[in-house]
């Protein structure tokens, strides 16, 4: 393994993001300290997909048996129309997804993957703090001198006369955002705007398959696409649980950056509309939903927007993305592969190679911001638009919908 030079790396953020960039790096033989504002490490009740693109990278790293453990492997996508539910097209996954791009499509657990790479993360060296939140970073002779909340609560303590333990800032080459969508490493960084709001509302359930009748589960991808609408569900947890995720237009709610609201079923109806009885019968099946708003920024135009200095951005702190090509936490896990091999060359200075990492990254992720959006007015269409979303699919099916350029790629 190359010298890095790297004496200590920090990671702002505890998510799918931050822990896979954990592990990048310390595979690498870089030295991390991963820091965590939340007491504990909990994900949402909700699952993500994870195409060829991720899974390629998971095995790569050694997790392919874990994966397998936890995850469910369909064997299909299929679309289906929210009013009519007539079938519109299928998209053959399993064994044509790893005879083509290498690597199974899979979905799971947010929690379940988090675990994984958790665990993966420790035995590799990465020192986990939790309950501590990036505030800011000045530069020094040595580094970067970051500052948590924590620090500066204590300090202002001490200012009051209260008594309370200090310490002194924590002392790292580099710093990478990976602090979620409202980023106080981002804001620090680049002092751009918040994320926008879409105008779209996401509701989310996990129910037991075990708990619906034997004609509502499944063991496919299925995307239901109508007016201003679009719900998909597939299986979690080695196929016994359904994770479904029904998407409309709405208002901005009060806590727009909320994400586990509660959603209420009644809304959820009123805001879709008129649906086909097969959904309809599918929704009415959950007992209790949840709830967030979907933000997003416009797609990347340059690696500024992903590291400056010493201090890079990595997953949605860099590109939040609409999920309508299911690639959020994709992303994250490609820009933490490409990252890792960035700061584990042994040539170069700490800023060149974060160059090196963001040069590599925005133009992908950015294609990939631009499509989900793009996607997301397909899915959502109506009139003639729909119409000839309809037609196309059924004349060309897997041609369609399968995604060459992101699936083979990474």
């Amino acid at each position: 393994m190359a010298e890095t030079g790297l004496k200590q790396v920090l990671i702002a953020g505890g998510g799918i993001g931050g822990l896979a960039a954990a592990l990048a790096c310390a595979r690498q033989g870089v030295p991390v300290q991963l820091l965590e504002r939340a007491a504990q490490l909990s994900e949402v009740g909700a699952g993500i997909q994870i195409g060829p693109n991720v899974t390629r990278i998971l095995q790569a790293w050694g997790l392919g048996a874990a994966l397998a453990q936890v995850a469910a492997f369909p064997k299909r996508l299929q679309a289906r129309d929210a009013q009519t539910g007539q079938v519109l097209g299928s998209l053959r996954l399993g064994e044509r997804a790893q005879a083509l791009y290498g690597a199974p499509y899979a979905t799971i657990h947010r929690a379940d993957l988090q675990a994984m790479l958790h665990a993966e993360a420790q035995a590799a060296g990465v020192d986990v703090r939790l309950g501590q939140t990036v505030q800011g970073w000045r530069e020094t002779a040595e580094g970067l001198a970051v500052t948590t909340a924590q620090e500066l609560a204590a300090g202002a303590a001490q200012q009051r006369g209260e008594s309370a333990a200090t310490e002194p800032p924590l002392m790292a080459d580099v710093l990478i955002g990976a602090d979620g969508v409202w980023s106080a490493v981002r804001q620090k960084l680049l002092g751009d705007a918040p994320a926008r709001f879409t105008g779209h509302l996401a509701y989310r359930a996990m129910v037991a398959q075990g708990d619906l009748p034997a004609h509502l589960r499944s063991d496919q991808v299925t995307v239901w696409m109508g007016p201003r609408l679009h719900v998909v569900h597939y299986p979690v947890r080695g196929g016994q649980w359904l994770n479904l995720i029904a998407i409309v237009h709405g208002d901005k709610p009060a806590q727009a950056d909320a994400w586990d609201a509660t959603g209420h079923a009644q809304a959820l109806m009123q805001a879709m509309g008129p649906v086909g009885v097969d959904l309809h019968e599918r929704l009415a099946s959950v007992p209790a939903w949840r709830q967030w708003a979907l933000h997003d920024r416009a797609p990347m135009s340059g690696a500024g927007e992903m590291a400056q200095g010493r201090v890079a951005l990595l997953g949605d702190a860099a590109h939040p993305m609409r999920p309508y090509l299911a690639q959020g936490a994709g992303m994250a896990m490609e820009d933490a592969q490409v990252l890792g091999q960035c700061l584990g060359a042994d040539a170069g200075s700490v800023a060149e190679r974060l160059q090196a990492y963001a040069q590599a990254r925005w133009a992908r992720n950015a294609r990939v911001q631009a499509r989900a959006i793009r996607n997301g007015r397909i899915f959502h269409a109506t009139g003639p638009v729909a119409w000839g979303r309809n037609v196309s699919m059924r004349l060309m099916g897997e041609r369609l919908m399968d995604v060459p350029w992101l699936y083979g790629g990474g």
